[in-house]
């Protein structure tokens, strides 16, 4: 299904195709949004009147139920009708269901990231991924070879980790996202390493990585995952040494009960104080499960992308604030209840979820 056709299927809906455009991003995206984010993505004021009477359609219709924040002033939206999901495609869509409020924020931020750049043709689901790469990687299937082709693309697709969608641009430059909430880096490595089967067979692509102003700081961080990760592989001895030392780690060597071992010492000081950092720490424990094939360098077809311009990093901070949005907490009990235990009597007591942000299918 083309996107031209999920705007003209959720526009019969009785939406602009302004209106059905955003809809479609914010299923595929988040299932969850806030006026503000229409305004931006319709150039008109927030609060105004259109913006007001699309909202409000929503809820009337019943395709969305809205929900208050910790901010007085501000109300969640969370698209879940099912005829509207059905319409574009994805009827059983996650983002449907119901909205955990601990999740609240991430989505908005989802949909934020898309609002970035919102005419890349986004790819979102699995089977779109593996139909990209299908193409990207040239492969061409036959009556003789269509089983081995279908294994090879579901290998490649089963690499990607993480639910982070794709855009491609009108001239096939492709936008790999990553989505960053955490100071640390161990998760994006994982989703570089990841990735590297895809961004050896497209031949331009911009690596976006999005964060939210409270870990702004870390950018510096996440710039040297990538260098570290795509640019700069570990070759030669320097792999050699790496193996070595990671072995000797292990196996936690007595170099007391080695006679004459001053000079296998002194090199394995060399080696720990070399290899430390997040790279290193994440690296030993892969090679913990993978041994030396932990140690293979990506493909060099990416290194020379980088440094020739054809591929390309961002790193984009998000203008927004997002823990004002967090939904209340319901004093009402509704059908989904969590049982948790009570810290002193080891009473039971349930604790609901918000009924207007998590409605009945």
């Amino acid at each position: 299904m083309t996107a031209h056709e999920r705007v003209q299927a959720v526009a019969d809906y009785g939406f602009t195709e302004r209106q059905a455009r955003f809809l479609v991003l914010v299923m595929r995206h988040a299932g969850l949004c806030v006026k503000r984010q229409y305004a931006t993505f319709a150039g008109i004021a927030p609060g105004g009147e259109k913006c007001n009477t699309f909202f409000e359609k929503l809820v009337r219709r019943g395709y969305a139920v809205a929900s208050d924040c910790i901010h007085n002033r501000a109300r969640l939206y969370h698209v879940h009708h099912k005829p509207l999901y059905h319409a574009i495609g994805d009827p059983e869509s996650r983002y449907r269901r119901a909205v955990p409020a601990r999740r609240a924020d991430e989505r908005l931020m989802r949909l934020d990231v898309a609002l970035l750049s919102p005419d890349l043709d986004w790819l979102v689901t699995r089977p779109e991924k593996l139909s990209y790469l299908e193409r990207s990687a040239g492969l061409q299937s036959s009556e003789a070879g269509a089983d081995a082709t279908g294994q090879a693309c579901t290998a490649l697709a089963e690499q990607f980790p993480g639910t982070f969608p794709i855009g491609v641009d009108a001239h096939g430059r492709l936008m790999l996202v990553y989505l960053a909430t955490v100071p640390w880096t161990d998760d994006f490595r994982l989703f570089l390493l990841g990735h590297t089967t895809l961004l050896s067979v497209t031949p331009a692509w911009t690596l976006r990585v999005v964060l939210s102003q409270s870990i702004q700081r870390v950018v510096p961080d996440y710039e040297r995952a990538v260098h570290e990760e795509l640019a700069s592989p570990l070759l030669g001895e320097t792999a050699n040494d790496v193996n070595w030392y990671f072995f000797h780690r292990r196996r936690d060597t007595d170099w007391s009960a080695i006679a004459g071992a001053d000079a296998v010492k002194a090199r394995f000081a060399r080696c720990a104080k070399a290899f430390t950092g997040p790279r290193f720490a994440l690296l030993y424990r892969r090679w913990l499960t993978a041994r030396e094939a932990a140690l293979e360098p990506v493909s060099p077809v990416i290194t020379e992308a980088l440094a020739s311009g054809r591929a390309r990093l961002e790193c984009v901070v998000l203008p927004h604030m997002y823990q004002h949005l967090s939904p209340l907490v319901s004093h009402r009990r509704s059908r989904r209840r969590r049982v948790t235990a009570d810290a002193e009597g080891g009473a039971r007591a349930f604790r609901s979820l918000n009924p207007f942000l998590n409605p009945a299918p």
